[in-house]
Order: structure tokens, then C-alpha cells, then sequence
């Protein structure tokens, strides 16, 4: 048996040449090889031993010997060997055969199409978080919207309207929704200004999550471009890739309050290029984009007559006194999809209850809207408990509004989170304007940052503090993290005390 295991000799070879995961996929996308961020992760970590031709290029990319390398498991896997132990009609990427106890045993592999998707937010950084949890240990989670565990209460009255109405929803509705929550929902359009909307233009989801799937899923071939910025809220990224699409990041520039850069959306269009998407307010940076950017969005959809596809699930949550305006507003020429729901304004996420909202000109994605009624169909409908209170949630007093003002949580919490994030030396960061998400800035030269996600390791095992690192939102420098700061302040206070006590002896 070998001294080491697997992970330890890849770890062990990649400090000895100086070569980072980043760099073996670089490398592994130079030569054809396909190798994503997440298996490198999993190899790396010990919970995956690699194919006998993934170690093959592992071995040749660090310079090392192949079977000293695969140890036990190169030994077994030559190509003499791999093909006699492959099934008559397999792939050998798809399944893979193994002796164990003196048995054939069939191992099943993930899907090829998952080989460049990514969702960090619930990565490997956060399976480690949950292994310490495991052992006793209390982590501070600063890694996702989940605004329940932090006190934030949903409204008394959204609770009893559901308790009274939980009998007549144990069957399912019609595929887009119950009535009542889509009339809501197109007064809310209106409100929004969003033209040309009726009640079979808007479908109810599981969250907003599920209804970008769909869209994604009802859209794109193989080889079709899809516009998503950098950094983006990753689920819009792994959907399109998933789809079989590509995902094309178009930067936000954080010199500009993390703008969409106009310039760099014009140079990503082809005749490829089926929609832009948007995230407004934006998550990770909680940037919010004013009508005069979103009109230059409009013009350039326009021109090349792109669908809009509009992520605004933060619109009730924007603070000094600033507007949201909707990009569909100001596109009733176009087609465009418009996303929210009660996740964060009204602190549901976990009933799972988003919508979207198609507005414009219908008549160009006709074939499209088929398509989004067959898969919506599929999945029969979504979940009715949670549909039966959008009406009332939209109706009425709006609690989020006590919220966002001088003296709210959200709003203390966003001055608090700010200016000590200002205070720490190695970091800047801008200030967001909407959601609850900050999105700061890394000296990399200051702490030698080679590897975010690395950084966000360190971070979780010395001060038990979670965090998102800027990659897992398709930011392609290793120089930013969010953080969520929905903790109340003095829970903030003691996450940042830890964090300036981290940085202050940090090197990479």
C-alpha cells in the first residue's frame, strides 16, 4: 500500500512545481482535456480518485511518474487493462468497472454536461464548513441569503393567510400558477410599469431559481451565447452551460459602482448571441443600475433584437432613497423576462415561492413560450401553499420598507458592515445600494492571493467564519469575497474583529 493517498501526492506534486488547480485547468483546456474546477477540487480534497486517463494527464501536467502518482490505482488502470475491464457498448467516461472483494462492480459517473458547471455558494468551501459543524464546531455562515436563521421573521398575517387556506391547496394548481397569486403578480407588473402583461404571461415557480432553469432549458442549443455578468449570481452560469449553451461573462466594473461595462457587452455579441442577462439589483455586489445604463442594455437588445432576461428578486430591498426600475419598463418593443418573488423581501426562502413575468413583444418568441409551457407543464406546478399568499403579501403594508431605512436592520447593518470592511487594511469595497450582500476587494499583492478559494478555506478552519470567494460568482480574478451581513451588528462586529485579526498575519 502506499504511504499516501491520492490527494496527498497530487497536493505534494502541485507545491513542488509551483502549479495551482487554476493552472491544471488551464493547462487541461490547452491540451482538450476536460477537467472543471469542481473535479480538480474534489481530487485535491481526497474525495475522488480520478479516471486512469485523468491521471495519465495529471502526471504529465506536473512532470511526475504516472504510476507513482495513481499509486494502487495505476497499477489497475492501463489502457490494456481499462479496456478489458470495460462492459460491451460503455463509454469509458461514463462508467467505470472496479474488483472489489473478487466482484465486477459497476461505477456510475456524473453526467459530462456537469463537467463545467459550477455553484460554489454551496461548493466545497461549505462541505467543509458542514464537516467542523459535524464535529462540534460553530461556524458563523456568511455565505448565503437565508434571512430566517438570522431573526428576520416572516409577516404574522402571510403565516395565518396560509394556515387558512393550507386545506385548499392539497391539490395541484393549473401549470402556471393559481389565479389569485398571478393577478397579484400583473398588478405588480403594472405598478412596475411593465408593458403588455396579462394573467397567461406570468408563471409561478419554485422560487426564482427553478424558472431560470426552465428558461435556460427552453432556449438554448448546443453552441448557442448567452450574456451573463461577471460576477454573476452562478446559477444563471450553470443553467446555461447545462442547457448546452455558453455562458459569456460581460464585466461590471467595480470603478464605476460595478456598472455593467457597455463597451465590453458590444465586443461579446455575435450571431450566436441569443439574450442578455441581467441582475438587478445585483447580487453578489448589491450594485443598482440607474435608467440610463439600463437604456443603453435596451438599445443594444434592440439592435441585435437579444431577449432580456431581468433577475430582480432584490427590488424591494433598495436603500437611500433610490429607485428600481425595471428594464422591461423601457423595452416594450422587446421580449423580455422579468424574475422576483417573497424569498428575501418578506424572509421565505424556504417556501419557495418566485415568479416571472413576460412582457413585450410576444410575438417574437412565440416557438420560445411553447417551449417554457411544455417544460412548465412538466413539472405539473409549483408549490400551492406558497402561491396562496402572494396576494397577500403583495397587498398592504410592505414590512421590508422598516427594513431599509435609517434604523432598520438591514440598512444599520449595511452602514456597519461597510465602514469596518473600510477599516481593515488589504481591503476596499464599495458600497452597496440594494439586497444585503457586499462584495469586498483583496490586496493580492499585500497577501500574496494566488488561489480564492484557498483564502476562504483558510479563513473557515482559523476563524470559523464562511464566506463565498469571488470565483464561485464567475469573477475571474482571485481578489473578492461576499459576505452576506445579515447578522444583527454586534454579531457582525465580532465577524469582523476575527477578520482584521486573520488578515493582519495572511500570506498566501
Amino acid at each position: 500500500m502506499p504511504d499516501k493517498t491520492f490527494a496527498e501526492r497530487l497536493r505534494d506534486s502541485m507545491v513542488r512545481q509551483n502549479i495551482k488547480q487554476v493552472d491544471l485547468i488551464r493547462i487541461a483546456a490547452e491540451q482538450g482535456v476536460k477537467l472543471g474546477k469542481s473535479h480538480v477540487s474534489q481530487y485535491v480534497s481526497g474525495k475522488t480518485v480520478p479516471r486512469p486517463d485523468m491521471i495519465r494527464f495529471l502526471a504529465e501536467a506536473l512532470q511526475v511518474d504516472e504510476l507513482w502518482l495513481g499509486g494502487d490505482g495505476a497499477a489497475a488502470g492501463s489502457d490494456a487493462d481499462a479496456a478489458s475491464a470495460e462492459p460491451s457498448g460503455s463509454h469509458p467516461e461514463d462508467v467505470e468497472i472496479k474488483v472489489s472483494g473478487g466482484k465486477t462492480m459497476r461505477e456510475f459517473k456524473k453526467s459530462s454536461k456537469l463537467d463545467n458547471v459550477l455553484y460554489d455558494v454551496r461548493g466545497p468551501v461549505v462541505e467543509e464548513a458542514l464537516r467542523m459543524e459535524e464535529a462540534g464546531t460553530h461556524v458563523l455562515k456568511l455565505n448565503i441569503g437565508n434571512p430566517a436563521p438570522f431573526g428576520f421573521r416572516t409577516p404574522d398575517e402571510v403565516i395565518y393567510d396560509m394556515r387558512q387556506q393550507l386545506t385548499e391547496c392539497e391539490g395541484y394548481s393549473d401549470a402556471r400558477g393559481l389565479f389569485s397569486a398571478r393577478k397579484a403578480i400583473m398588478q405588480y407588473a403594472q405598478l412596475k410599469n411593465i408593458p403588455n402583461v396579462s394573467i397567461g404571461d406570468i408563471y409561478t415557480g419554485n422560487g426564482v431559481s427553478e424558472l431560470i432553469n426552465i428558461c435556460m432549458s427552453a432556449l438554448l442549443d448546443d453552441g448557442d451565447e448567452i450574456l451573463i455578468p461577471a460576477p454573476d449570481y452562478p446559477l444563471w452560469t450553470a443553467c446555461a452551460t447545462l442547457s448546452g449553451g455558453k455562458a459569456v461573462h460581460y464585466i461590471c466594473d467595480e470603478q464605476a459602482d460595478w456598472y455593467p461595462d457597455i463597451d465590453d457587452i458590444r465586443k461579446k455579441i455575435n450571431d450566436r448571441t441569443k439574450a442578455i442577462v441581467l441582475i438587478n439589483p445585483n447580487n453578489p455586489t448589491g450594485a443598482l443600475y440607474p435608467k440610463e445604463i439600463l437604456q443603453q442594455i435596451v438599445d443594444i437588445a434592440r439592435e441585435h433584437q437579444l431577449i432580456i432576461f431581468s433577475d430582480e428578486i432584490y427590488d424591494r430591498l433598495v436603500m437611500d432613497g433610490e429607485e428600481h426600475i425595471s428594464i422591461a419598463s423601457l423595452a416594450p418593443d422587446l421580449f423580455c423576462v422579468t424574475f422576483s418573488g417573497l424569498s428575501k423581501s418578506h424572509m421565505i426562502a424556504g417556501f419557495r415561492i418566485g415568479w416571472m413575468i413576460l412582457s413585450g413583444n410576444k410575438d417574437m418568441a412565440k416557438d420560445y413560450i411553447e417551449g417554457l409551457n411544455m417544460l412548465s407543464n412538466m413539472r405539473l406546478c409549483s408549490n400551492v401553499p406558497a402561491q396562496s399568499i402572494v396576494q397577500t403579501s403583495l397587498g398592504g403594508h410592505q414590512s421590508v420598507n422598516d427594513y431599509i431605512i435609517p434604523g432598520g436592520r438591514i440598512y444599520e447593518q449595511r452602514e456597519y458592515i461597510y465602514k469596518a470592511l473600510v477599516d481593515i487594511p488589504g481591503i476596499s469595497v464599495v458600497k452597496p445600494k440594494a439586497a444585503f450582500y457586499i462584495f469586498p476587494k483583496l490586496d493580492v499583492k499585500k497577501f500574496n492571493i494566488l488561489d480564492d478559494e484557498r483564502f476562504a478555506l483558510d479563513l473557515l478552519k482559523q476563524k470559523k467564519l464562511l464566506i463565498v470567494h469571488g470565483s464561485g460568482f464567475n469573477w475571474k480574478e482571485p481578489d473578492h469575497f461576499r459576505i452576506v451581513y445579515l447578522p444583527r451588528v454586534e454579531v457582525l462586529e465580532d465577524a469582523m474583529d476575527k477578520l482584521s485579526s486573520f488578515l493582519a498575519g495572511y500570506h498566501q
